[in-house]
């Protein structure tokens, strides 16, 4: 055992040594690293996320501390390793000139470091580091991968929160994926989660894992689980646990699976006087054979022909923008549809949409489920479905209007769309005077759809008097982050998702509850809120309950800032036929965060391969 230690402290000696300034001169490594990715690991492995709290300044120490835990880490059996933002210098840097002694170039010696224990332990490590570009002397808030082969790659976070603005240049790499044997892995950085196409961009290059270190006070955490679940793979995020010039960052540090299970999580802390200075370190198994999952094959039904827009940086004095506020009072109507017997089903709408009206007078908007009239036809033959079609202005559009002008309400239903020999899965909104304000035809098709519907090809935003902009969604549509992130380009103030939802796609809410100043309802859905967050609109969900398909309730609304207490979502019950309401404001021009500040911030000259087929 004392052997041990001491060819172990000699290990680590020399990794300090090189990290001192000996440079180490990598070998050609070409055929290794093929010879390594033809062992590839095809059994389930151990990944590690280490909570470390880096001491401003102290580049030296940092380094030293991170390689012993790193270490620890690898011995405990850990293939993978993932270290915080920033893991190297910490975080808050006033400009150029106060950061410009703890940079380091990429590769240099900090990977250099890294190398020698990965090599050793046959492992691999990311961390966060203030890069240095030789060739610009540019700075960016970077981060490393190295493996058994030595540096295999990095990544320069694309989308910047304000405090490293100061000194960072923005992220020029994209996203790049690198394939190791372990799986392909892929990196983002913190405010990177805000925005889905980072993530997104990990996913349509076939990443398996998706290293995450952070520094964050919730918002960036919050969104991991619904990255894991959109893009079909792992994510290993490595967080701070204290304070550091006044800014709080809360741990949390996770593993997630590709549906979006917490696999293992480090302790929360919400306020400075809970710190937690030492490190923590938290492991959990990865199974190859979950690389290949649903979530990841739903990346093949994108639309990228749909998605041009996500390519506009649209200018701050967007003369499309809709600038005034609108208080909405909303009613997402759930019921237990009698399939295929359209009578029963308004006697069913009427009831509950008049008792919400009764009960909150101001009510002016209600959202039914997706196929409202009919009931989900997944059931039904492709004759029973046809008979049951209607053109825009049919039996349905009709008993539609005559309610919302009845009750002076705009209505978004759902219903079966005959134009000429084809149908479609298709939602209109009725404005409260009983005009059609506009139409949508659903664009990501379910398994079922696609055996009788024709896919839409747009992604509209309607304009109205007493609404404002509002974009609507269908089903499987909200599992498709660009189609609500078009909606955002273009300045819908809310999304309405009529919905047949009975677990197919998404999944309960599972972040960490004291995370949130608002907490999220029991019944939270990721995804749906995903939509309201990654949109920054009000989204309106409106789902069935019960029949033999066992539909899973949860009609909703969901908002743009629970997490640091500006608004709070309401999710309706699982099995009960009821009529949740909800009031908001559109357009929350004070928030922090909100639509002009995401559509401001958005990096899309990155964004290109989210467009192209």
């Amino acid at each position: 055992m004392k052997i041990v230690k001491i060819f172990t402290a000699f290990i680590l000696m020399l990794s300090l040594v090189a990290f001192g300034g000996h440079q180490w001169n990598q070998d050609d490594t070409t055929a290794i690293a093929k010879e390594r990715l033809n062992e590839k690991v095809s059994k389930p492995f151990k990944v590690a996320s280490i909570q470390f709290n880096a001491i401003l300044n102290e580049r030296d120490k940092n380094v030293t501390e991170l390689l012993k835990l790193t270490e620890e880490a690898f011995k405990a059996g850990a293939k993978l390793v993932v270290a915080p933002e920033m893991s190297t210098t910490g975080y808050y840097y006033a400009d150029r000139k106060s950061i410009e002694p703890f940079v380091d170039t990429i590769p240099g010696k900090t990977t250099n470091a890294f190398a020698k224990l990965a090599k050793q332990y046959d492992a691999y490590v990311v961390f966060g580091m203030p890069e240095v570009d030789q060739e610009s002397d540019l700075y960016y808030n970077s981060a490393a991968l190295v493996g058994p082969e030595g540096y295999i790659g990095k990544y320069r976070k694309t989308q910047m929160w304000e405090s490293e603005m100061h000194w960072a240049a923005w992220g020029d790499l994209g996203v790049p994926v690198y394939d190791t044997k372990i799986g392909k892995i892929a990196i983002n950085i913190c405010m990177d989660s805000a925005y889905y196409e980072t993530a997104r961009l990990a996913g349509i290059n076939g990443a398996d894992i998706l290293a995450f270190p952070t520094n964050s006070s919730a918002q960036a955490i919050s969104a991991l689980p619904a990255r894991a679940m959109q893009n079909g793979m792992y994510v290993v995020s490595s967080n701070r646990s204290n304070t550091e010039n006044g800014f709080h960052m809360i741990g949390g540090s996770a593993i997630w699976s590709p549906e979006g299970h917490k696999l293992a999580e480090a302790p929360v802390v919400m306020t400075e006087k809970e710190d937690i200075d030492e490190p923590t370190t938290i492991y959990a198994q990865i199974d190859p054979k979950q690389f290949n999952n649903k979530n990841k094959e739903a990346l093949q039904e994108r639309r990228p022909e749909l998605y041009k827009e996500l390519m506009q940086t649209v200018a701050p004095w967007d003369y499309t923008k809709n600038t005034t506020s609108h208080e909405i009072v909303a009613t997402a109507v759930q019921y237990e549809p009698v399939i295929g017997n359209k009578e029963l089903n308004k006697t069913k709408i009427i009831s509950l949409i008049k008792q919400a009206k009764q009960e909150n007078p101001k009510l002016n908007l209600v959202v039914l489920p997706e196929l409202s009239l009919t009931g989900p036809v997944n059931k039904l033959t492709e004759k029973e479905i046809n008979n049951l079609s209607e053109d825009p202005n049919g039996d349905s559009t009709q008993f539609i209007t005559a309610l919302a002008k009845e009750l002076n309400i705009s209505i978004v239903y759902g219903f079966i769309e005959k134009d000429n020999k084809n149908l479609y899965n298709s939602a209109q909104l009725i404005s409260n005077d009983g005009k059609i304000a506009g139409k949508y035809q659903k664009t990501h098709l379910s398994t079922s759809d696609k055996k009788w519907a024709t896919a839409g090809s747009s992604l509209p935003v309607f304009e109205t008097e007493n609404l404002g902009k509002i974009g609507i969604l269908l089903g499987e549509d909200a599992m498709y982050p660009e189609a609500s992130g078009v909606l955002a380009v273009k300045r819908a103030d809310m999304i309405a998702i009529p919905s047949a939802w009975n677990g197919q796609y998404g999944g309960k809410m599972e972040i960490n509850k004291v995370m949130s100043v608002n907490k999220y309802p029991e019944n939270s859905m990721v995804i749906w809120d995903a939509v309201a967050i990654g949109a920054q609109a009000y989204t309106v969900v409106a789902n069935y309950v019960g029949t033999e398909d066992n539909y899973l309730g949860g009609s909703s609304l969901y908002t743009l800032d629970p997490l640091y207490g500006l608004d709070q979502p309401v999710v309706a019950s699982s099995n009960k036929e009821e009529a949740v309401t909800v009031t908001f404001e559109t357009i929350q021009a004070d928030a922090w965060f909100n639509q002009e500040m995401l559509i401001l911030s958005r990096q899309p000259a990155y964004f290109k391969p989210l467009i192209l087929e």
